[in-house]
């Protein structure tokens, strides 16, 4: 997940506007979601082939920086502000990408449905 999230900087930082990723997982699919949900990229497919598949992703110019959290840090939903403060440059700025009992979700979602999890990625 690492080297997806690092050649969507990479592209987002030199201009591009569409780029292909591999391999593709269903755990990076969850993350582009997120991203898209919160307009950092425009859209995703996912394209099979026999290494597995690959993600053509069209990014939107708003992504300042982004980058995954290692390790994992496991988090409760009453210390996600610490986090916040810790990843994103201001308050209400960006979001922390979590993976949660609930499914893979930001932040904010978790925080409003009272759950906890472990962060994966952050993007701003």
């Amino acid at each position: 997940m690492n080297d997806i999230i690092v050649q969507i900087k990479n592209a987002s930082r030199m201009g591009l506007r569409k780029i292909e990723v591999e391999p593709a997982a269903r755990l990076i699919g969850r993350v582009l979601k997120v991203m898209q949900d919160y307009n950092y990229i425009k859209s995703f497919e996912v394209e099979e082939n026999n290494t597995g598949g690959k993600f053509k992703i069209e990014l939107s110019e708003s992504i300042n920086n982004c980058g995954i959290i290692k390790p994992r840090l496991p988090v409760r939903n009453i210390n996600l502000d610490r986090y916040e403060a810790r990843y994103l440059p201001a308050q209400d700025f960006g979001i922390i990408i979590m993976t949660t009992t609930k499914g893979v979700m930001s932040h904010l979602d978790a925080r409003k449905s009272g759950v906890g999890g472990k962060l994966l990625a952050y993007v701003y």
